[in-house]
């Protein structure tokens, strides 16, 4: 189901009830998503449930991504064993708002397959959301053409914003959920333009 860039209609409801589907602690994940939300209208969102492998046992991870009119609002949710601090197996929730006015990169992956078949959905899709709070610097010896150079050229390389990247595919997610992140892509870049 893709949403248009003209539907401003206030989707909280919606919100509450996709993290309730998901079964994963819905209480506290819709609690600290709406306190990060403040109040403010949902225009767009995701959720994205995913278990992760530790050792032997499995641990779940969810993500919720919510478009505001002013703010891109990001929430994980991790579970724990029990530790030192907490004997009791506890959950810890993280929320970043960032202001739309500071996401500089909306930068999105389509993984198609059997592309010559004619139009079909993409199997697997990347979302990766910049805004400068997280950089990444990949260095590298500089050289020159000449072979017989024993010269300090210094250094060359690469600075990257890729401060949140979400890949979801069909195989494991389901053609809905990769439907679903391209939609959400697709607002957020409509709201992040300039001018």
């Amino acid at each position: 189901m893709r949403s248009t860039r003209t539907d401003d209609r206030d989707r909280t409801l919606e919100l509450r009830k996709a993290i309730a589907r998901t079964g994963y602690y819905p209480e506290v994940v819709a609690d600290g998503v709406d306190a990060a939300v403040a109040g403010e209208q949902v225009l767009s969102f995701y959720v994205h449930h995913e278990p992760t492998f530790e050792r032997d046992e499995v641990r779940r991870h969810q993500s919720v991504i919510v478009l505001t009119p002013s703010r891109l609002i990001l929430a994980h949710t991790d579970e724990h064993a029990g530790d030192d601090l907490l004997p009791e197996p506890y959950t810890s929730t993280s929320t970043e708002a960032i202001a739309l006015s500071a996401v500089k990169s909306v930068v999105v992956t389509r993984m198609t397959a059997n592309p010559t078949s004619g139009p079909t959905p993409p199997a697997e899709a990347v979302m990766t959301i910049g805004w400068g709070g997280v950089s990444r610097i990949d260095l590298e010896p500089a050289a020159c053409a000449d072979p017989d150079c024993d010269a300090d050229h210094g250094y060359t390389g690469v600075l990257a914003s890729d401060d949140f990247s979400l890949r979801v595919s069909a195989a494991a997610d389901g053609g809905e959920a990769v439907a679903g992140l391209l939609s959400f892509a697709e607002t957020l870049s409509a709201r992040t333009h300039a001018g």
